[in-house]
């Protein structure tokens, strides 16, 4: 899919990336300063103005998971920590997905019961076609469900909320009768009948291969990171100071690392060993560097922020806004796909039970708990990570303490509210400044 869906004239292009680097933050401390020690300072007194960004969310994971590990002494073994990750990747790939359309001002309330149907197309199709065809065609079917949504919203000038709580409804209905139709499974529910489906969150890598695939990702990762910096240098422009790139490079290397000593840690029996990183872990990490490069490295990443943050100014610079608005609910219904294939994955089969309402909700909940602003214009995938991780914490440590779905609601909308209140405090101190 071209992201260059519009070529406005040079000038205009030059007016809507200013709006989108302002509306992105790209003035971040690592920009504007010339040392590691002036980005600590800078970065502090960002903090003090109330651009606290990820750190809250930071805080707030690492008091759950003090707050469990106390209840529960099971919440910080390997076998729970990977179990955790397992859990979480549906919520964080759904806030994924949410992040799209939330970068704009809109929101999309279908994609619970999306991601379901494009799970079901895929166990549907699994039964006759090799797995990598299942896929794609739910995720074909997914992406068509989110183009269409999209359409209706900007062509029509709906609003989204309508336009999607139409779609969550529809689409509910509409996975009742593909899973009775499918005449695949009995109760309303389709078993994945693909091992390499079932092993997107079953199966894992090797010891040797979980770290070989780390390594790589954090090279890659590095690589990308000191060659934009060169490029950027060669141009004339701003760039971050060496010692930070280099700190930022270390600290993915240092997650990485701990990631694969957890996930290398016999988490099994002493007769069945059960060692290294599960596949689904690479999918989340997959979708995190392509959505990212997509949002952060392209033009029509610059334009959704620059829509986000005024669609107008945007509109009168030449973008094309609602090409760049579809196509950014085409790829919410997309990436609610791989959602809901995962998902599926972990139960091992598709239903008619799926709580399309509570995903939806925790899609929306992870984003905005991660720092995606809800009004548009700011926000990355990474908030979709980290705001998914608190989402699966509480939900994986109530579980242990033997608590049901009510609490887990009710503590998860306490989060919900404590993040949108430091953001809307950190305006207000912004505004008042």
């Amino acid at each position: 899919m071209s992201t260059d869906v519009h070529e406005p004239p040079p000038d205009a292009v030059a007016q809507a990336d200013a709006a989108a680097a302002e509306s992105a933050g790209l003035a971040a401390p690592e920009i504007i300063a010339n040392s590691l020690g002036e980005y600590a300072r800078i970065w502090a007194k960002r903090v003090r103005n109330g651009e606290s960004g990820a750190l809250p969310v930071i805080l707030g994971l690492v008091a759950i998971v003090v707050y469990f590990q106390v209840r529960s002494s099971l919440f910080l073994s390997t076998g729970n920590l990977v179990n955790l990750l397992v859990q979480g990747a549906p919520f964080i790939l759904l806030g994924m997905a949410e992040v799209f359309v939330l970068l704009l001002g809109e929101i999309d309330l279908s994609i619970g019961y999306g991601g379901a149907i494009g799970a079901t197309v895929t166990a549907w199709l699994a039964f006759s076609t090799p797995w990598w065809i299942a896929i794609l065609g739910g995720l074909a079917a997914t992406t068509v469900l989110g183009a269409i949504l999209g359409t209706l919203i900007t062509r029509l000038g709906l609003p989204s909320f309508v336009v999607t709580l139409a779609g969550f409804l529809g689409f509910e209905g509409l996975l009742i009768e593909l899973v009775a139709r499918s005449g695949h499974g009995t109760g309303g529910t389709i078993p994945i009948s693909n091992s390499i489906i079932v092993d997107l969150t079953s199966g894992n890598l090797t010891p040797v291969a979980s770290w070989i695939v780390i390594m790589a990702v954090v090279v890659v990762a590095g690589v990308f990171m000191i060659l934009r910096d060169r490029r950027r240098r060669l141009s004339g422009l701003v760039t971050p100071p060496v010692s930070v790139t280099a700190l930022k490079i270390a600290t993915m290397a240092v997650a990485g690392v701990v990631v694969v000593l957890v996930s290398n840690t016999n988490r099994g029996l002493a007769t069945t060993p059960l060692r290294g990183l599960p596949w689904v872990v690479l999918v989340v990490l997959g979708m995190l560097m392509l959505w990212t490069a997509l949002l952060g490295r392209t033009r029509f990443g610059r334009y959704i922020y620059a829509i986000g943050g005024n669609a107008e100014a945007a509109r009168r610079a030449g973008v094309n806004v609602i090409m760049i608005r579809t196509l950014a609910f085409t790829l919410c219904g997309m990436t609610a796909g791989v959602a809901g294939i995962v998902y599926a994955s972990r139960l091992g089969s598709i239903s008619t039970d799926v709580d399309g309402g509570q995903l939806v909700l925790f899609a929306v909940a992870g984003a905005v708990i991660g720092g995606t602003h809800l009004f548009g214009g700011r926000g990355k995938m990474l908030n979709a990570v980290l705001g998914g991780l608190v989402v699966a914490a509480i939900y994986n440590g109530l579980y242990l303490l033997g608590l049901q779905a009510a609490p887990t609601d009710m503590v998860t909308a306490l989060v919900l509210l404590a993040a949108v209140t430091v953001d809307a405090l950190a305006r207000r101190g912004r505004r008042s400044a």
